[in-house]
């Protein structure tokens, strides 16, 4: 059966040709690559992960191997996921797109709103996609393991623990106190690394705004000012890295060249297909299909702070 399609409005005069849409999450984690995008992985990939002890010994005339090397490996194995959607051109008859369609019976459903469901199911599943990378379960249909499960996993290895604050870091009086608690969770190791980042919810970014504007950590604004203006997203030179899918009762810092997103063609995310069933099976419905694949996992536990919220 078609997709339910719910039209209360009635046509009366031209469409001015503009749709809105409830506002979708973008997908900031992938779209400004703050994790390593494998793409072309057309079942699993293989990341292997090297370590050693030390190496360095006084020098002598003969060889002699030193050191112990131990190689080890994490799969990621992306899911499959679809989009099907199934619309009657028959609601459209009478509505927005009368004119659009034309008076014949063998009608094509109107460009513009073609238009807008690919742009719509396209943000849809990005949407899905930088909640699921972040907070998915696995379990429910459209999901995939996401990095909490992962993190929180037996043997993950990952520094994990509680912040510093309780409940989400929402307020400017907090959010201060549990960032530093994750900066000094940070290995010396991985310090001062190019790619390091503090991984942040949108609430959290929002407190932190709000703290380094006048809060109570920076009473007269940073660099004298107080609302005016976006200040620095980074915390101690640490880029603050905002990702709406974490909730805000989770703080990370990590390396993006430590955290994978992997699929099978990145262009998969963004191609919808319209199918006209009318010449097909001379029905008066259209579908929207997309199909695409996704999953994420990570290299070295010990290298990546994973603070979270227990109260």
């Amino acid at each position: 059966m078609p997709t339910t399609t719910s039209i209360t409005t009635t046509y009366a005069g031209q469409f001015s040709g503009k749709y809105i849409a409830a506002a979708l999450l973008s997908a900031p984690t992938l779209d400004k690559e703050y994790i390593t995008i494998k793409p072309n992985i057309k079942y699993k990939e293989v990341i292997k992960k090297y370590s050693n002890d030390n190496a360095i010994f006084d020098a002598q005339c003969d060889f002699t191997a030193t050191s112990t090397v131990t190689l080890t490996e994490t799969i990621l194995t992306p899911d499959e996921f679809q989009v099907n959607l199934q619309l009657c051109k028959k609601d459209f008859r009478s509505d927005w797109e009368a004119i659009e369609m034309g008076i014949s019976v063998f009608d094509n459903l109107p460009a513009s709103f073609t238009e807008f469901m690919i742009g719509q199911v396209a943000a849809q599943v990005a949407a899905q996609t930088e909640s699921n990378i972040w907070t998915g379960s696995g379990v429910p249909s459209g999901q995939f393991q996401s990095f909490d499960s992962l993190f929180r996993a037996n043997g993950s290895g990952v520094i994990s623990g509680s912040l510093a604050t309780s409940g989400s870091i929402t307020g400017s009086s907090t959010v201060i106190a549990a960032l530093q608690g994750v900066v000094d969770l940070i290995p010396t190791s991985v310090y001062g690394k190019e790619d390091l980042g503090i991984y942040v919810s949108t609430a959290t970014m929002k407190a932190f705004q709000t703290a380094v504007a006048g809060g109570s950590a920076y009473a007269n604004g940073y660099n004298n000012q107080t609302v005016i203006g976006l200040k620095p997203m980074d915390f101690q030179g640490i880029p603050l890295l905002h990702c709406p899918g974490l909730p805000p009762t989770a703080v990370v810092a990590a390396q993006k060249s430590n955290l994978f997103f992997g699929t099978a063609l990145l262009s998969d995310r963004n191609e919808v297909k319209v199918l006209d069933m009318a010449d097909l099976d001379g029905s008066q419905n259209v579908r929207i299909i997309m199909r695409y694949t996704a999953g994420v996992a990570f290299g070295f536990g010990p290298d990546i702070v994973y603070q979270v919220s227990r109260n």
